[in-house]
């Protein structure tokens, strides 16, 4: 893996540059957003106060909407050109930085089918959209990562909608190099967590998720739950060494996650509550911290093959 003295250097003599020219449509984009906000808050406010005064609780709702929407979209046109002109002259450069053998494609992301296909996630979404596509080759290991956000939507007896997110985050599918018969679902383990002994007595009448495989690792059995069709193979995949490596990778990260094998794939599901490779429009780039944030989230999601060693074919397909 790269190091940051590596990432340093090439921050200084490639993207510096690169985010010098960038500046000036940052700058640009922000002046836009702060004029129209400058124009439409004023006259916004004015006709909220108004409508307080003299009309319906729902009218103030609907005009408070709209502002809000008029804005959203005011901010995605003035800083459309600058995203777009930031991902392909400073991610995409991360990315081959990290390893020359990966593509990046900022409007792509894992399919639905993919995502389903992974048995991680129960809900079918209405809403599926992602950005930030990388595919390639790490060893002898081809993986595929993205941001993902995953929503469904309810309706009320009055046909008031309400969406809820069934993941947002980075989305991560690789080779395993063995063709599995049944699945085996790692999810955080928060019934225990939260109530003990009844907790994994819930779990194990989580009945559509499979059987409930019980581990001998301790620190593995406190932070997941895993499910399975069939408990040997379950076994079998979650060796001493891996259920250490995936704890390791829990513990370093702090982030919540979720795996699976399926198929002959793992997939897993990283939950991030921020778009990780947005670039910042009110304060400037040129500063090394977000670039070394942003290659650290890269980076995490490539060293995925390494950390949970990947590379090393202990199964040949068959």
């Amino acid at each position: 893996m790269r190091s940051l003295d590596e990432l340093k250097n090439f921050y200084d003599t490639i993207l510096y540059p690169e985010l010098n020219v960038l500046e000036a449509h940052r700058i640009k984009a922000r002046n836009k957003i702060l004029i129209a906000a400058a124009i439409i808050l004023p006259v916004a406010l004015f006709v909220l106060m108004y409508i307080a005064k003299n009309a319906s609780g729902n009218s103030l709702f609907f005009v408070g909407m709209i502002v809000f929407f008029v804005l959203g979209g005011i901010y995605h046109f003035a800083t459309k050109e600058y995203v777009q002109n930031f991902k392909t002259g400073i991610i995409e450069k991360l990315v081959k930085f990290i390893d020359q053998n990966l593509e990046y494609s900022r409007n792509n992301h894992i399919s639905q089918t993919a995502f389903m296909n992974s048995k991680i996630f129960n809900h079918n979404p209405d809403r599926f959209n992602g950005d930030d596509y990388v595919k390639g080759k790490i060893g002898q290991t081809n993986l595929e990562f993205s941001e993902l956000h995953a929503k469904y939507i309810t309706r009320d007896s009055k046909g008031r909608t309400q969406e809820h997110t069934i993941f947002k985050g980075l989305f991560f599918i690789a080779d395993f190099n063995k063709k599995f018969n049944g699945k085996t679902i790692i999810l955080p383990d928060t019934a225990e967590r939260i109530f003990g002994q009844l907790g994994t007595m819930l779990q194990s009448m989580n009945k559509f998720r499979g059987q409930l495989i019980r581990l001998e690792d301790p620190e593995f059995e406190r932070m997941f739950a895993v499910y399975g069709d069939d408990q040997i193979e379950a076994r079998y995949i979650l060796s001493t060494s891996l259920m250490k490596r995936i704890t390791d990778f829990k513990r370093r990260t702090s982030r919540t996650i979720y795996l699976s094998f399926v198929g002959s794939k793992i997939y897993i599901a990283v939950s991030c509550l921020k778009d990780l490779f947005e670039p910042r429009v009110f304060r400037t780039m040129l500063d090394f911290t977000p670039i070394k944030e942003y290659f650290e989230d890269l980076q995490m999601a490539v060293s995925i093959v390494e950390e949970l060693n990947l590379n090393t074919r202990i199964w040949t397909k068959e």
